[in-house]
């Protein structure tokens, strides 16, 4: 039976690990295994039961480990589930961990040492691995998104920097003070967190490039789905832009941002229309992403759904095939 190393109860441990729990029973035996083996041993395990309806297949996997803290509730969301984790969490710094990602050995020593780093950060995260989907296996977030530059406000609304959950170490306190997740929001309520962090909080944060988090791709996941992330920003992006002291630089980071995202959204659903033979809307959602990206590709989709709309459609369900061949 696995057990987190054993420790004083009246001592507070340096690190709380939480860990919402939603339909990963098949994962969460990897995932609790992944902080057990850390080099860094001085934490404490929170799983937060997040109402999920394999709570009988993931309370028996549970059951071959000692010492977890294991709270339960009726499904909330992410971001209930990670506040009742903070609540809960007694360490100095926390560590955010999906229930179906596994961090590598080496993930909180290192993380740790980069927080304590050029005078101390409030949060840092890092890059990660994707693995379970053939098409993304061994590709990292930051080849997707790639964090350049400072952490900034502007620099986390424009995208320029995108910060991993899984990869995240951070100090409680600051979390706390600027008030927890966002339980309104059902995804990207971490993205809404970091950028109150920073802009109400005044946190610092900083990244490496390494990565050092196993990031689990699979149907049904929210990574899978990319029209949900994207839809979850721009709610986030629609909180943000309701508020009166941004500056003229922020809010004209925060449209573009927002045009871009819309865009980038309408050549994914364009894509997915054109899969079913649905040529009316792909056509309509080419269109508009293509006022935002004046792209000579999506100019010659355009064209192509004019002239042999069933020839690019059969192109693209080879694209799509061999892609996950």
């Amino acid at each position: 039976m696995a057990t987190p190393p054993k420790r004083n109860n009246n001592s507070p441990p340096k690190v709380s690990v939480i860990i919402p729990a939603y339909r990963v029973a098949p994962f969460i035996h990897e995932t609790l295994d992944s902080v057990l083996a850390q080099s860094f041993k001085d934490l404490e395990i929170i799983i937060i039961n997040d109402g999920s309806p394999d709570t009988t297949e993931l309370e028996d996997v549970l059951a071959n480990y000692n010492g977890l803290i294991y709270l339960k509730q009726e499904n909330k969301g992410a971001g209930a589930a990670r506040n009742e984790g903070l609540r809960r969490a007694r360490g100095e710094v926390v560590a955010f961990l999906d229930g179906d990602d596994i961090w590598y050995p080496d993930f909180l020593s290192e993380q740790l040492r980069l927080l304590e780093s050029d005078g101390g950060y409030d949060l840092v995260y890092a890059d990660a691995t994707k693995f379970g989907d053939p098409e993304r296996e061994g590709h990292t977030s930051m080849e997707e998104s790639p964090s350049r530059g400072e952490v900034t406000f502007s620099s986390l609304l424009s995208g320029r920097c995108s910060v991993i959950t899984s990869t995240v170490v951070a100090r409680r306190q600051p979390i706390a003070t600027v008030g927890l997740f966002d339980e309104n929001f059902p995804n990207s309520q971490d993205f809404d967190l970091w950028l109150r962090l920073i802009r109400d909080g005044g946190a610092r944060m900083t990244y490496q490039r390494k990565s050092l988090v196993g990031r689990r791709i699979y149907p049904g996941s929210l990574a899978a789905d990319p029209i949900k992330s994207f839809g979850g920003e721009l709610r986030v992006l629609e909180k943000v832009a309701a508020r009166s002291d941004l500056t003229a630089h922020e809010r004209a980071t925060l449209e573009r941002t927002v045009v871009e995202r819309r865009a980038t959204m309408a050549v994914i659903e364009g894509k997915r229309a054109l899969l079913r033979g649905d040529f009316t809307s792909a056509s309509s959602s080419f269109t508009q992403a293509n006022r935002c990206f004046h792209s000579p590709k999506l100019i010659l989709v355009l064209l192509g759904l004019k002239l042999a709309p069933r020839w690019l459609q059969r192109l693209e369900q080879r694209r799509t095939t061999t892609s996950h061949a």
